[in-house]
């Protein structure tokens, strides 16, 4: 995407960012009850594009939309390399900003790490204590807090065994170089055992791995993807060699789905980038600590259903789950 949408406002009082008070240029009508003439300047950092993430963006930016609240948006993506988040977020730190966003584990790694004088709000982020961005999910005790993408893993493998009634080896395939996947493959690993399953799994470093990955997995009976950013990103590769092989894929969310994986009961991040963009304003406009705002989880979960792959897989989704479900092709 790598678009930047800097229209250059200024800020006249920029200065010097507290946390506890931004400097933004709608401080005055904030303190005054109104909203007339807030606007604020935001840098957001996406790791990398795919539509889980692209979605949480457009809802974060949805959110201040639906208020009535102007901002100077700076969009960066880092298109999946690490290095070139750490160097993003660098220059954040010194930019005129009133807030900074962080999309994916990595970029918010990244962003904690360089900004420490204006708040941080990440979303898509599924342990954020293991990912050491807060001290806890009630009181991040720092500038940094935001929205969890964890997803209702045993639900998702529940909804597998609806789909594959006679699935027991379950292949996962995720970056070794993601705390998300890691800690998702764990919560996986214990949830199919609860359900007499086995996780196999296969790791890989980059997304040119992931058919190799995928095939190494041998024998399994379905393939379950987390919210791993480089599988999603090159989910393509991955239902290639499933498709193949028919072996069902179950994904953690609707963009895997709307990828080629057969279904979901996930998390919608249009929805979970809304709910971030509110904590945000909370902040802004109201004086909130991000020390002390508790990060927030998803409230809902919604199934999506792909058809079409469900045929070239060689299954059928049952009609009861037909019926709750959004189809997408």
């Amino acid at each position: 995407m790598n678009r930047k949408l800097t229209a250059g406002l200024a800020l006249a009082a920029a200065g010097v960012l507290g946390l506890a008070g931004c400097s933004g240029s709608g401080d005055d009508a904030a303190s005054e009850g109104g909203s007339e003439g807030q606007s604020y300047s935001i840098g957001v950092l996406q790791l990398v594009q795919h539509p889980a993430l692209d979605a949480a963006t457009e809802g974060f930016q949805q959110a201040f939309e639906d208020a009535g609240v102007e901002v100077d948006w700076d969009i960066q993506n880092a298109n999946g390399e690490q290095a070139t988040a750490v160097t993003i977020a660098q220059n954040f730190s010194s930019s005129d900003l009133d807030m900074v966003l962080a999309v994916a584990t990595p970029a918010a790694q990244a962003s904690a790490q360089a900004i420490t004088n204006v708040p941080v709000l990440f979303t898509a982020v599924t342990d954020a204590v293991s990912a050491e961005l807060v001290e806890s999910n009630d009181a991040p005790g720092g500038n940094v807090t935001g929205t969890s993408d964890a997803a209702p893993i045993g639900d998702q493998l529940d909804l597998l065994a609806e789909i594959v009634p006679d699935a027991k080896k379950i292949g996962i395939v995720y970056s070794s170089g993601e705390v998300n996947s890691e800690v998702q493959v764990k919560a996986a690993k214990e949830a199919a055992e609860e359900r007499g399953m086995e996780i196999v799994e296969s790791t890989v470093t980059t997304a040119n791995d992931i058919a190799q990955s995928a095939e190494s997995l041998g024998d399994v009976d379905a393939i379950y993807v987390p919210t791993d950013n480089t599988v999603v990103s090159g989910i393509a590769s991955l239902i290639q060699v499933a498709e193949a092989k028919q072996i069902p894929v179950i994904g953690a969310e609707s963009g895997t789905v709307e990828g080629g994986a057969i279904a979901t009961l996930g998390i919608d991040y249009t929805k979970l980038g809304i709910q971030t963009g509110e904590m945000a304003l909370k902040i802004l406009q109201d004086g909130g600590d991000p020390a002390t705002t508790p990060v927030e989880f998803s409230k809902e979960f919604t199934y999506v259903v792909n058809e079409g792959a469900a045929e070239r897989m060689g299954v059928t989704v049952p009609e009861e789950i037909l019926a709750q479900a959004e189809l997408v092709e």
